[in-house]
């Protein structure tokens, strides 16, 4: 059976390099026959796992365990990471959504996209953030695809989230770059969001109707994984 390099990262870490969400991306997607694409997703069971198709032009496609997404924040924030950190830095991603711009300001990499091309996110907003801490993940259909939040320091900026997903095959998400966007687009302003168990995303509106999303990076491990 044929085999491909699986690379593993945490995407949006706090400072110190911990939590994160974790992405897989083959590099050499192209080798990976697309209608094994979603099963091995599936198989592999992260939030998001990614195929480069083109490594020199950013192509590439997001599948979470239960379908494909045309645009997606944490993978694409791992994916530009991975690329640079391989030696093959590019200024624009292409999923399906179209083109997304990305770029490194000190340790931190960033996307700017349209946020209404990711999933469409129900947003609650919560009395405060021990509310949000204590729920528990929601799996009826009524919450598909639901951001909690609450403010943390509204003066501040800091916000404390947590996102649930079930149809997308993932209870609930430890870092959601799309939700994110969006939530920066509709309060208007610069955010930091603490999500799921201790990842750190920073957000913004951006130009043009475009919201920005940024993060830390860690590579987990490299393994060869069967396809």
């Amino acid at each position: 059976m044929p085999a491909e390099t699986l690379h593993v990262l945490r995407v949006f870490t706090d400072e110190a390099g911990s939590a994160g969400n974790p992405l897989g991306v083959f590099l050499d997607g192209a080798s990976v026959p697309t209608d094994r694409r979603q099963h091995i997703a599936t198989e592999l069971g992260f939030s998001e796992t990614v195929y480069v198709d083109d490594a020199s032009t950013g192509a590439l496609r997001i599948f979470t365990p239960a379908t494909e997404l045309p645009l997606a924040g944490h993978p694409l924030v791992g994916t530009a990471w991975l690329l640079a950190h391989v030696g093959v830095p590019v200024e624009v991603l292409r999923p399906p959504a179209g083109e997304v711009t990305t770029w490194a300001d000190g340790d931190m990499v960033w996307i700017r996209a349209r946020p209404e091309l990711g999933p469409p996110w129900q947003f609650v907003e919560l009395p405060d953030p021990r509310t949000v801490t204590a729920l528990r993940a929601p799996m009826d259909l009524e919450h598909v695809h639901t951001s909690y939040w609450a403010w943390v320091d509204e003066d501040g900026g800091i916000v404390r989230s947590r996102v649930f997903a079930p149809a997308f095959g993932v209870a609930e998400d430890e870092a959601t770059g799309s939700a994110a966007l969006q939530l920066a687009q509709r309060l208007g302003r610069p955010i930091e969001i603490w999500q799921g168990n201790g990842s750190i995303l920073r957000a913004r509106p951006g130009p043009d109707g475009t919201a920005e999303v940024g993060g830390r990076v860690v590579l987990e491990e490299t393994r060869v994984h069967r396809i």
